[in-house]
């Protein structure tokens, strides 16, 4: 069985999140972000392959930015090239999925009832 992920994997994979040891603040911290950007974008039900992608990538670079912010703020050399690229990625992640929350479809109450009625039906 291969052990799960304490910190940042070096490099990117598509299931990095997957592979984070959920009992690390890290890991909490990276899923909470990635819930709560898909939920702006109108919940992770409603978004394409490709967003939830974009999604996974997007708090995989914010990440990055913020190691390298801590390295900064320990007095650590960082390569302000590596960084600036880093936060222009994020923007454009960002960018394509939209920096304005989308409402989700939510029935209104009678709906609602209508439907718990139906399925208490059933």
């Amino acid at each position: 069985m291969e052990a799960k992920n304490r910190e940042l994997p070096p490099r990117y994979r598509p299931d990095w999140i997957e592979k984070m040891d959920g009992r690390t603040t890290l890991a909490r911290v990276v899923n909470e972000r990635y819930e709560t950007l898909a939920n702006d974008l109108g919940g992770i039900e409603v978004l394409s392959y490709q967003k939830r992608s974009l999604c996974k990538r997007a708090i995989w670079m914010e990440a990055i930015i913020e190691q390298q912010e801590a390295a900064l703020s320990r007095g650590e050399e960082v390569d302000q090239g590596k960084l600036t690229q880093a936060v222009n990625t994020l923007i454009g992640l960002l960018k394509t999925l939209g920096l304005e929350r989308q409402a989700r479809d939510v029935p209104d109450l009678q709906q609602y009832l209508q439907r718990r009625q139906q399925e208490a039906t059933v």
